[in-house]
């Protein structure tokens, strides 16, 4: 595996790979791998003839108050596990590379971007737009894999992409998950253990709204009690539990087509977030 750092030299990296004409396949990411980011690694692989992933800790999508310096970095195990998962090449750009002295241009995406952790994280989905859209005219590549679980997240990128006529097949794979049930996350690393065992709450609390919505109970029923659920295992502030129109996100206060119910909250310092389908009855 390749490890690079230089942008001509990811650009001469990338021309060689894809000088035999197969398929080439970027995972984006913030580094921190765990099983969920590798699951997205191996789904790559059966996209894309090469892999490359990208690290890097995106500066633009962090507001003044949350953990970017705090953000878990651990490059040398990242690279060790990409390695041995066969990766082709790893894009490990420091900001300065990333955004040059001037950088003056934004990725602005609306609608989709507008609610849920668009309104609890001002400004983060401009950052995940513009970051995302720098890799993708950096790479190149064919195909995107990116994780259901950061299910806004994929919803803008998927309008980006399509907007701005990129042209990349974006593939969202399924949530990942311990066998527990709790999504993967490199932010579960700094959960406590009390707190990491009151975190099955938010999976819980959603997965008992799903019941209660497609056995036919009230939206607002249904997510009022997943919200005490989740406050009465020590979760708070609650920025949202939302039903959501699966493409459009739009919220829903009847189940009457495929949705989304997305949540978001913070349990002691560390933020959480899931989503998991509903489908009307």
């Amino acid at each position: 595996m390749q490890t690079l750092s230089d942008l001509p030299a990811l650009r001469a990296a990338v021309a060689a790979l894809k000088a035999d004409g197969k398929p080439l396949a970027l995972v984006p990411t913030m580094g921190a791998l765990h099983d969920g980011h590798m699951a997205l690694v191996q789904e790559a692989k059966r996209h894309g003839r090469h892999v490359v992933v990208s690290i890097f800790v995106n500066p633009k999508q962090f507001g003044p108050a949350e953990d970017l310096d705090a953000y878990p970095r651990r490059e040398a195990k990242d690279a060790a596990m990409l390695a041995a998962a066969g990766v082709d090449l790893l894009w490990l750009p420091p900001v300065e590379v990333m955004y040059p002295a001037g950088f003056a241009t934004n990725v602005s995406v609306s609608g989709v971007s507008e609610g849920l952790d668009g309104a609890a994280r001002p400004g983060h989905f401009d950052g995940v737009a513009t970051v995302v859209t720098k890799l993708f005219n950096q790479v190149r590549p064919d195909v995107a894999i990116f994780g259901e679980k950061d299910y806004q997240q994929l919803a803008v990128i998927r309008q980006a992409n399509s907007d701005l006529d990129i042209g990349i097949d974006i593939i969202g794979l399924p949530t990942q998950r311990a066998e527990d049930g709790l999504a993967l996350s490199s932010r579960n690393a700094y959960l406590s253990e009390a707190e990491r065992k009151a975190a099955l709450a938010l999976p819980r609390a959603l997965g008992e709204a799903k019941r209660l919505m497609e056995k036919g109970e009230s939206v607002e029923f249904a997510t009022s009690k997943a919200l005490i659920m989740m406050e009465n295992h020590g979760f708070g502030p609650i920025d949202y539990v939302t039903l959501c129109d699966a493409v459009t996100l739009e919220p829903m206060t009847v189940l009457d087509r495929p949705a989304r119910l997305l949540g978001a909250a913070k349990l002691g310092k560390t933020r959480l977030i899931d989503n998991i389908a509903v489908e009307p009855v």
